[in-house]
């Protein structure tokens, strides 16, 4: 991982209360690219060493891409749904990527990205991009070890994959909204199956199905599914920004809707803040 930290910020925690409960921020909004996205991506460009790679994205893995091989000087494509925000498709052109709009949905992007013909990197459903994105969790257990929960939202599962592995036996609540949850269906059903996507967040979690391995991981941990409602996010968002002036997109609030809804027995939990790429501004 110390050719990974000279790529990424580490990112600082912030302790807080909230309606009289202590917590503690983990501000990976913070990070390069406005995600925790980058940290699987540089990881698992390190291990290819592929001058030229393709992937698929909703928009945030597909800015870590573009900036991890701008970093590494490879050259990338990435495949977005025609849907993708445009706030994060210029990120992934400014980086200097190749963008290609194709489908309505992330599967149908992933699907005519794998045709292209390159090396393919995964979004989330990786050992070596689940390894990357578990530093986020490594520093919270570094920084603040009496920290006994963390909440973390779910798209594909390659965050909270990474969350379980490095928690050290902390549950992990792995939030998602509610019309917009693989993961949550795939715990219920014992395997992944396809899901309808159609939420506020859907472009940072927006998965049809969640990935096998990542719910492997999940099996075997102290996880918690949690869902929460598109008006909860957006409250939450909007509560960020109004108590704490922390700018977030709407599934970097998802966690912290959770946590507000108060659902989960904790003595100190934290809040991980995984995104900011968003259209949206504080008014």
């Amino acid at each position: 991982m110390r050719a990974l930290s000279q790529y990424v910020r580490r990112t600082p925690v912030m302790h807080a209360s909230v309606d009289g409960r202590p917590l503690v921020f983990k501000l990976e909004h913070l990070q390069l690219t406005g995600s925790f996205k980058i940290r699987g991506a540089v990881h698992k460009l390190l291990s290819l060493g592929a001058s030229e790679v393709v992937t698929a994205s909703g928009g945030n893995h597909g800015i870590a891409v573009a900036q991890a091989a701008q970093l590494l000087g490879a050259h990338a494509t990435v495949f977005v749904p025609v849907t993708a925000p445009e706030t994060k498709t210029k990120r992934i052109e400014a980086l200097g990527a190749k963008l290609i709009r194709h489908g309505s949905t992330y599967a149908e992007a992933a699907l005519a990205a794998r045709g292209l013909g390159l090396t393919y990197v995964e979004a989330y459903d990786d050992p070596t991009v689940i390894e990357g994105q578990s530093t986020v969790t490594r520093e919270i257990v570094e920084d603040v070890p009496e920290v006994d929960t963390i909440f973390v939202a779910v798209g594909g599962g390659g965050l909270v994959a990474g969350a379980a592995l490095a928690s050290g036996g902390r549950r992990i609540v792995a939030v998602e909204p509610e019309n917009c949850c693989a993961m949550h269906n795939a715990l219920e059903t014992g395997t992944p199956v396809d899901s309808v996507v159609k939420s506020v967040a859907a472009d940072a979690l927006g998965a049809t199905s969640a990935g096998p391995l990542a719910l492997e991981i999940l099996q075997r941990s102290n996880v918690t599914s949690a869902l929460v409602t598109d008006d909860e996010i957006l409250a939450a968002r909007d509560r960020l920004w109004a108590d704490f002036r922390l700018a977030v997109e709407p599934a970097g609030a998802a966690a912290f809707a959770s946590f507000l809804r108060g659902d989960v027995t904790t003595e100190l939990p934290c809040v991980l803040l995984c995104g900011a790429n968003s259209e949206w501004r504080p008014s």
